[in-house]
């Protein structure tokens, strides 16, 4: 086996020639065969147990030859790469120059490589870093939510229909003097001001008083899913039976003791302010590093290579497929229903794919510059805290090089990050709002 390895006139690629033992491609031929045996019925012979000149001689004998490439290629070729210095990013794309019986397999493999990257300025970069106040405001705000989610509906007598009430009604739709499917109910409960309902239609219920009836003279928009309805009028018999309206409980120590676990407004306080406090921290640490590495992006010079793209967009795609199918759905259904095809799908995908590998090749490229590590400490701790996070421990995946492999890189971008903030002339301004 032997393997020659150039570069070929575009940027980051390369041209592998693979030289098979005829040997070797002479026994894969004879492992294919055995395993195929069975699926070839020559006349005279019980069903695969015709000798391989024979079935040569019936059906040609290149019958075997792609299946044994198959066979044999795969593991010698991901042997032969992991000797070369040259970290390949794509997949191979495969010419055969010679596969014949009794001669070296010989065949081409072009592959892309990971791009070489020009950094710019990476220390004392400047960073403006906002620090966000909890206010007064900011808790009522947070209590006022509390409040909502703890409101009940009541019944109100001796007014009319006012914006934001519940009109509880029956409702019967016509055109043209037919009632239309779907355009009948009855006890129904319409919130003034959601839009759930035709344009114009809300607004007309507004002003009713209980039992009273009213015909809602609406129009279809021109875009609606119903061809017949769409920018058809339409009358609405509409009668009111109740009027329902919002009643805040009051913000006070029994709200308190019904939404927390406190038993005093003052505690409920404290903590909501505690929590909104580690927010702002954790929304603070976001814009910073956001803005590290825009800044030193911005001024790296790399190309990245398509089959970087193409890998990256896979994995994004596979990963969406994964969740779809936790939500009952496949992803034809899900181009079905956003009327894309796979190819739309993988266009767009494609910008975001390349911003993010060139924060992934800029910081890598700092890292190995600034020497930045991992050591094994750092390493255990944070495998036993992931491991943790999915309910298994630290023997369960010590042995799984994929995942450790994974976290490695992570805290090597964490420690990149932190690294590239803590050298930089950061501005704080002070008076950021929650």
């Amino acid at each position: 086996m032997s393997l020659k390895v150039e570069k070929t006139d575009n940027k980051n690629e390369l041209k592998l020639e693979f030289n098979i033992e005829a040997k070797k491609f002479d026994e894969g031929i004879q492992k294919v065969f055995h395993k195929s045996a069975k699926y070839f019925n020559i006349p005279g012979f019980r069903k695969g147990k015709a000798p391989y000149q024979l079935v040569e001689k019936v059906y040609g004998k290149e019958i075997f030859y792609e299946d044994t490439f198959n066979e044999i290629v795969p593991e010698i070729y991901d042997e032969e790469i992991k000797a070369i210095d040259f970290d390949i990013v794509s997949k191979p794309e495969i010419s055969i120059v010679q596969m014949e019986k009794g001669k070296e397999l010989i065949f081409t493999a072009i592959v892309q490589i990971k791009p070489d990257v020009k950094l710019g300025k990476y220390k004392g970069i400047e960073l403006k870093k906002v620090e966000y106040n909890v206010t007064d405001e900011s808790i009522q705000d947070e209590l006022n939510k509390m409040a909502e989610k703890n409101s009940r509906l009541i019944t109100v007598e001796g007014r009319a229909v006012q914006e934001g009430d519940v009109a509880v009604i029956d409702f019967e739709g016509s055109v043209d003097g037919e009632v239309f499917e779907g355009g009948t109910a009855e006890n129904y409960e319409l919130k003034i001001g959601s839009h759930s309902f035709i344009e114009g239609f809300e607004e007309q219920v507004i002003g009713m008083k209980t039992d009273e009836e009213k015909e809602i003279k609406v129009k279809f928009p021109l875009e609606y899913a119903s061809e017949k309805l769409a920018d058809k009028d339409a009358v609405f018999k509409v009668k009111l039976h109740e009027i329902k309206e919002k009643e805040l409980p009051e913000i006070n120590d029994e709200l308190a003791k019904d939404v927390s676990e406190f038993e005093t407004l003052d505690e409920l306080k404290a903590s909501i302010k505690e929590r909104l406090e580690e927010q702002n921290k954790a929304k603070e640490k976001a814009e910073t590093e956001e803005q590290a590495i825009s800044a030193v992006v911005e001024v790296a010079e790399v190309d990245v290579p398509s089959g970087m793209i193409e890998t990256e967009v896979d994995n994004t795609i596979h990963s969406f497929e994964h969740r779809l199918e936790h939500q009952g759905l496949n992803l034809e259904q899900y181009l079905q229903y956003t009327n894309q095809t796979m190819e739309s799908m993988r266009e767009k995908e494609k910008e975001t794919a390349t911003k993010s590998i060139k924060i992934r090749l800029v910081l890598n490229a700092i890292a190995k510059d600034a020497g930045i590590e991992v050591d094994e400490k750092e390493l255990s701790e944070k495998m036993k805290i992931e491991a943790e996070k999915y309910g298994k421990t630290e023997e369960d995946i010590k042995d799984n090089e994929d995942f450790k492999k994974y976290i490695k890189e992570t805290l090597t971008l964490e420690k990149t990050i932190a690294f590239i903030i803590e050298n930089a002339q950061v501005e704080v301004k002070k008076d950021g709002k929650k």
